[in-house]
């Protein structure tokens, strides 16, 4: 599989996600009794972990209870050696009955493991929460009000009313996220201080793509919202899966048209312009560049490290 040199938290998986498998019942039910194949148990939304907070993996009679024992499980793929990855839904059971069926220790955040777990490791971690969450979303069919039921590895979830058959997929929320500089000398970056943040907490600015708009035409409209600029030269620098419940982040930067900023002082708060030797200052004073799992934190991370 191709791999993108540039990864960010919750990206870069090495799982194949075997598309081609997921309408082929007994193949899936082979790999679900295989000794082989891994379960990643999760309990309302939360990693069931062991005693050094890594992530619970099971096999062999340990993955088929679990597999029984769950309220949906989802084929998540292969990895490079053939083996099938699954995850399962322990929400219906009670905490402690969940971390005593997958042998774990106790619940945690996927988000709070960051930093601890490489890449593809959280990303498998967020595919299993991202599909989940979803399952649990759409039990109802939104048209006619009938129950659902999952299909194809857990990929699709298909209506039962009759006269309806509505198929269901996974709803992804594409979101840009912008490291904007001012047009001018000395080079400044735009973050802002959002409405329920900390004094003096700072991030960069984002917003969620709307029906009809490209990524470009949200970028300008939200900047323009959001601290009253206009933007020249986008240039795109990547993307994030942030199933957090179904995000994609996609990042950029531009150009302010003019340094002049106003906020609307209910969605943000404040907006200030940062030279590099001011984030530099806060760094020194602990203070992150945006959460270390986040692709804002690349975003100025790589800003910072570009000569002044």
């Amino acid at each position: 599989m191709h791999r993108n040199d540039r990864v960010f938290t919750y990206g870069g998986g090495w799982l194949d996600r075997g598309g081609a498998l997921r309408t082929d019942g007994e193949r899936l039910a082979a790999l679900r009794a295989d000794e082989r194949t891994t379960v990643l148990p999760l309990w309302r939304d939360r990693c069931l972990v062991g005693a050094e907070d890594r992530p619970v993996r099971l096999t062999g009679d340990a993955a088929r209870r679990a597999l029984a024992a769950a309220d949906e499980t989802v084929f998540l793929g292969l990895d490079d050696h053939g083996v099938a990855f699954f995850a399962a839904d322990l929400t219906g059971h009670p905490e402690a009955d969940a971390i005593a069926l997958s042998g774990a220790a106790s619940t945690l955040d996927v988000r709070r493991l960051a930093g601890r777990l490489d890449p593809p490791s959280a990303a498998a971690q967020a595919y299993a929460r991202g599909l989940l969450y979803w399952h649990r979303q759409q039990r109802w069919c939104g048209a006619c009000g009938a129950p659902t039921t999952a299909r194809d590895g857990g990929h699709v979830r298909v209506c039962s009313g009759p006269g309806c058959g509505r198929l269901l997929f996974p709803r992804i929320e594409p979101a840009i996220i912008v490291l904007l500089e001012a047009p001018g000398e000395p080079d400044r970056c735009l973050l802002a201080r959002h409405a329920g943040s900390a004094e003096g907490s700072y991030s960069t600015l984002a917003g969620f793509v709307e029906v009809g708009e490209s990524l470009e035409d949200a970028v300008c409209r939200e900047m323009a919202e959001e601290v009253g600029v206009a933007v020249t030269d986008l240039t795109y620098q990547g993307s994030q899966a942030w199933p957090f419940p179904a995000g994609l982040m996609v990042g950029f930067r531009a150009t302010a048209a003019s340094d002049e900023v106003r906020v609307d002082g209910v969605e943000l708060l404040e907006a200030r312009w940062f030279t590099r030797d001011d984030l530099r200052a806060r760094l020194a004073e602990g203070r992150p560049l945006g959460r270390i799992d986040s692709i804002d934190h690349h975003l100025l991370g790589g800003w910072l490290s570009e000569s002044a």
